[in-house]
């Protein structure tokens, strides 16, 4: 995922906390905020070490990521913050498309 669709520093993920409004199923929260001046989605991604080592977390993360590569056309332009919940941790990567499809759909999200 290139640079200009990341959120990485902790001004911008407060930022969104903040401002933004939170959609949440049992696997996912996800923060929304408009971008009024970028034409892209951004995404900023929130594992916390309660759901198992760096190799497991690294591994949320890359799936994560990849689901929003997949779905990037089918997404409006705005900055997303995805925290992963406690049952991420024992799911393959289908049953994190549908949750996190599930949560997109409840904050309409997908065009």
């Amino acid at each position: 995922m290139k640079k200009r669709y990341r959120i990485k520093k902790e001004k911008d993920f407060k930022l969104i906390f903040k401002r933004g409004k939170s959609y949440a199923n049992r696997q996912f929260v996800v923060y929304l905020k408009d971008n009024g001046e970028i034409p892209h989605l951004r995404l900023g991604i929130s594992v916390s070490k309660r759901l198992g080592n760096a190799v497991k977390r690294n591994q949320i993360k890359r799936r994560i990521r990849a689901f929003y590569q997949l779905h990037k056309t089918e997404l409006k332009p705005r900055e997303y913050v995805v925290i992963a919940r406690n049952p991420v941790k024992d799911m393959n990567y289908h049953e994190m498309e549908k949750s996190l499809l599930h949560v997109l759909k409840i904050a309409k999200c997908i065009k």
